[in-house]
């Protein structure tokens, strides 16, 4: 048996940080994510990391792109209005192909909302916060034992896909406690960045290679020189207002993700294999939908649970797929109603879809869950 440990979710993905490889980490603090600043403030000088406290969220966010650029890998950490803040540059970061990890540890909203309550507002934000509709990944824990692996994952999905990687926790998440198992540092697997093969005068930044659409990455100070720029680029990293150059690149970064379906397709599921009625939900809502899913099954009722775990790309033909053989889908959600709307794109009609939402700032509850399938069964 490895190493048990009573961790906070929060503290999870700060080891886990650290387990995957990160060293470095700019943020500022903002609850409810404060305590993954204040850990690796401790822990990341350990390993030979740094720890920068920036002045805001915008800085951070710069801070960790730079550190990436550099040959680091690179965290930032925030919540709520502090996520809005590092819109900016977590789009730099996708058009210049910038692999960081961003923890979003969710609250109430809008604006400075409920700091100290749970909420899951920024779904639709995690993945349409930038501009330009461009894809990213996004990756959401419910246990704190996922907090710890799925931190290591984001790591490595964002050094494979030279991509910024959102974790999207929430409150309940972040502060709970359990026990957990620590995995051997053998078990973990850790995925670095492609390095060019290619001798510097022979480099081309944004040069992808075929079977993957993913171009190799230099580091400054390696002796390659190369240009980088939020700008549409061509190859060699320079702007670009050639409509064929413009349109190459976007479709690039486009089948990138594509190419890499099968990886980025994650979730899981319960009870579905005879199941009548669908229940969809994710992070920290996941957990109650569990427990609702046993207790209606008591009560004679088929349920099942399908948990998307990778939410951006969204798993829409595992859940199309499963949705097809049931009588009703329902969504539980604590916003207001914004993770449906994909389930209604996904399941295209074949069944109808229910709400479910909660606003008050208090998790929806299993028997709200459970309350709802009778309703529609």
């Amino acid at each position: 048996m490895g190493k048990v440990v009573f961790w906070q979710g929060n503290r999870a993905i700060a080891m886990g940080a650290i387990a995957a490889g990160i060293r470095f980490f700019a943020g500022y603090p903002i609850t409810p994510s404060s305590e993954i600043a204040e850990i690796l403030s401790a822990e990341l000088p350990k390993v030979g990391g740094t720890f920068i406290q920036m002045e805001d969220e915008l800085g951070s966010m710069a801070a960790a792109v730079g550190a990436s650029t550099a040959g680091l890998k690179s965290m930032t950490a925030t919540s709520g209005p502090g996520f809005s803040l590092k819109q900016e540059n977590l789009g730099f970061a996708i058009i210049a192909e910038v692999p960081v990890v961003v923890v979003d540890v969710q609250r109430g909203g809008p604006s400075t909302g409920t700091p100290t309550k749970p909420m899951q507002g920024d779904f639709m934000q995690a993945r349409w916060g930038t501009h330009g509709g461009f894809p990213l990944i996004v990756i959401s824990p419910s246990t704190v034992r996922e907090c710890y692996d799925f931190t290591i994952e984001a790591a490595n999905l964002a050094e494979r896909f030279r991509s910024p990687v959102v974790i999207l926790s929430d409150e309940v998440v972040g502060h709970m406690r359990e026990r957990m198992e620590l995995p051997d540092e053998s078990e973990i697997k850790i995925v670095n960045r492609k390095k060019p093969m290619v001798p510097p005068e022979e480099y081309l930044p944004y040069l992808a290679d075929p079977e993957d659409d993913i171009p190799p990455m230099a580091a400054y100070g390696e002796g390659y020189c190369f240009h980088m720029t939020g700008l549409t680029h061509n190859e060699w990293g320079f702007p670009t207002n050639d409509p064929e150059k413009i349109e190459a690149m976007n479709l690039r970064l486009l089948r990138k993700f594509e190419k890499g379906k099968d990886i980025l397709t994650r979730y899981s599921t319960l009870e579905v294999e005879d199941a009548e009625i669908l229940v969809v939900a994710f992070g920290c809502v996941a957990r109650s939908a569990m427990r609702a899913v046993k207790e209606a099954r008591k009560q004679g009722y088929k349920v099942g649970l399908f948990r998307p775990i990778i939410v951006w790309p969204f798993p829409d033909e595992s859940l199309r797929n499963i949705a097809s053989k049931v009588k009703a889908v329902i969504v539980p959600e604590m916003n207001v109603g914004l993770m449906v709307r994909e389930v209604e794109r996904a399941v295209a009609g074949k069944c109808p879809v229910y709400s479910i939402k909660r606003l008050d700032s208090d998790i929806l509850t299993p028997s709200q869950i459970v309350e709802k399938v009778k309703e529609v069964a």
